[in-house]
């Protein structure tokens, strides 16, 4: 402890050694100059409480000393708390998927949460309290700076300038851009109340309760349609932003397919969740922990399709072990089918986890393949192409994100030209998972997907009806209201009820006209991402809500 630090009151009537906060004014020094760049939150009362801790008076210097050390482990909760991270309660619950990853991989990640940037801001104040603290007792400052950030927002002028939204960094989709999306709130009048903890958990509390009602009824097929199959596409690991950063919003798919959908909110930023509400997608919008145990049949969208002749299959480019995938899709969603082997084939790519990855083209010739004696089928296609640490069989760094992406879409694209020239009757919809985070934000580093804010959920999603008499011609159709996966249900349960493969020309105004509108309200466990006044609100377990930072 220098000199400048320490005040020793000696005289009769006093007892007590006041010493400065020392090492620890470092420790403040940072979280305030995180706090004032916006990386991170700053609990002003929860820090002040902990300097004044630091600051008590203790008499025997031993007893002081140890007063710090063991003081470390609060401090790192404390700033734990205040860095804008997921529970510590998901991490712990993540342990597990964590041991199964690749040393590589979690080697690559440890790099992405450094930053280097950051770390010579660190130096450099390190090095200038180093310089000062002989001369001037920081503590003063330090202190003054804590009680002025607790006291301030309870005067009548301004307290510190809270942190904007991430509305004006939020991508878009070419025809619409995600503001629209985040202000689309559920058709409601609009809000007047200002946002409060209250005010917000009355608005979802509201929102699932209205879900809860909404359903997909499905008719028989007509007699004599036409026959045609379901193709359900669900890419992991990619969104509107990921293909902005890419470059690639305008490769030739999306101009191939009959219809886009602009505005579709996928609910959530992990591939188990995402699987599961696709395939509960006949019901509307269910809270995380509905999605899992007692579901009713009728929410089950291929289990509808079974009653109605269509024979379910389940393809995937992976071994769809990692964290239970395959197990939950049979048995949270309804498709409890044996996933189409993929003997014989080469994999073109090692998983993150060190499994095996398909090509996509390949794979998709090979359900294409299978001998179906002209029954309908319905399959769900999962993808994990572009997801993050793949790596091409013999090479060792990373695959590029924009080289894998111009790959399945260039397969896809050849692979839709040759059902349409083969003249196979098929109904063709892409839906996404979720995002791949390319970007990152002062939330989440890069690739991390624990909070699903709607650069990740905001997916783009499209249809394609292959072997028509008639196809299409012209732009796609554009959806533009914002939808989920209710809205995917509406639009099977008119494909199955008309007739389209067979008349003359499709109805496609009857086809994709009014169907369910949701508003964009993402979930995964602990964590809910909400709009409410056209800015995206982000509440973790255990604290408020608070806007989501840009």
């Amino acid at each position: 402890m220098n000199r400048i630090e320490t005040s020793r009151l000696e005289s009769p009537g006093r007892v007590g050694t006041w010493r400065g906060l020392g090492l620890w004014n470092l420790y403040f020094i940072v979280k305030l100059a995180l706090y004032w760049r916006g990386a991170i939150d700053f609990d002003a009362l929860a820090n002040l409480v902990f300097a004044a801790f630091l600051l008590v008076p203790l008499p025997p210097l031993w007893l002081h000393r140890l007063r710090h050390v063991a003081a470390i482990p609060v401090g790192v909760v404390l700033f734990y708390h205040d860095a804008w991270l997921p529970p510590f309660e998901r991490l712990l619950a993540q342990s597990s998927q964590v041991g199964a990853m690749s040393p590589v991989y979690l080697l690559d990640l440890a790099g992405r949460i450094v930053n280097w940037e950051w770390l010579g801001v660190l130096f450099v104040l390190a090095v200038g309290y180093g310089f000062i603290a002989p001369w001037i007792r920081v503590s003063v400052p330090v202190v003054l700076g804590l009680v002025w950030l607790a006291v301030a927002p309870l005067l009548p002028v301004a307290g510190p300038v809270p942190q904007e939204s991430a509305l004006a960094a939020l991508p878009s989709a070419p025809s619409r851009g995600l503001a629209d999306v985040v202000q689309a709130d559920e058709p409601a009048p609009a809000p007047t109340e200002e946002a409060s903890d209250a005010v917000l958990d009355r608005r979802l509390e509201a929102f699932y309760a209205a879900e809860r009602q909404r359903r997909t009824q499905f008719a028989a097929r007509p007699a004599g349609a036409a026959p045609f199959d379901l193709l359900v596409i669900n890419i992991c690991s990619l969104s509107w932003d990921d293909m902005a950063v890419a470059g690639l919003t305008d490769h030739p798919l999306f101009d191939y397919l009959d219809a886009v959908f602009d505005n579709f909110n996928s609910a959530t930023s992990y591939s188990g969740p995402a699987g599961i509400r696709l395939l509960q997608a006949s019901c509307g919008q269910r809270p995380h922990g509905a999605l899992y145990g007692d579901v009713p049949r009728e929410c089950h969208l291929f289990e509808n399709l079974a009653e109605l002749g269509f024979a379910q299959n389940l393809v995937l480019n992976h071994d769809g072990q990692f964290d239970g995938y395959l197990k939950e899709l049979q048995q949270e969603g309804g498709l409890d089918v044996p996933k189409l082997p993929m003997n014989g084939l080469a994999p073109v790519m090692t998983a993150f986890d060190d499994s095996p990855v398909y090509a996509d083209g390949a794979t998709l010739e090979r359900w294409a393949a299978q001998d179906t004696a002209g029954a309908p089928s319905a399959t769900f296609y999962n993808t994990v192409s572009l997801h993050d640490g793949n790596r091409y069989v013999g090479q060792r760094g990373f695959a590029d994100y924009r080289q894998r992406l111009v790959t399945l879409f260039d397969d896809l694209l050849t692979f839709l030209q040759r059902l349409d020239q083969e003249g196979r009757r098929v109904a063709v919809l892409i839906v996404p998972e979720h995002g791949a985070a390319r970007r990152g934000d002062k939330m989440q580093f890069p690739g991390m997907r624990e909070i699903p804010n709607p650069t990740m959920t905001h997916v783009p999603v499209g249809l394609k009806l292959t072997g028509m008499a008639q196809p299409r011609q012209g732009e796609p159709l554009r959806v533009s209201e914002p939808t989920s996966y209710l809205a995917v249900s509406e639009l099977v349960s008119r494909l199955v009820a008309s007739d389209m493969f067979g008349a003359e020309r499709v109805d496609w105004p009857g086809l994709l006209s009014g169907l369910p509108s949701t508003a964009p309200v993402s979930e995964n466990e602990a964590v809910v991402v909400m709009p409410y006044q056209g800015v995206p609100y982000v509440r973790l377990k255990g604290d408020g809500w608070m806007p989501y930072p840009q």
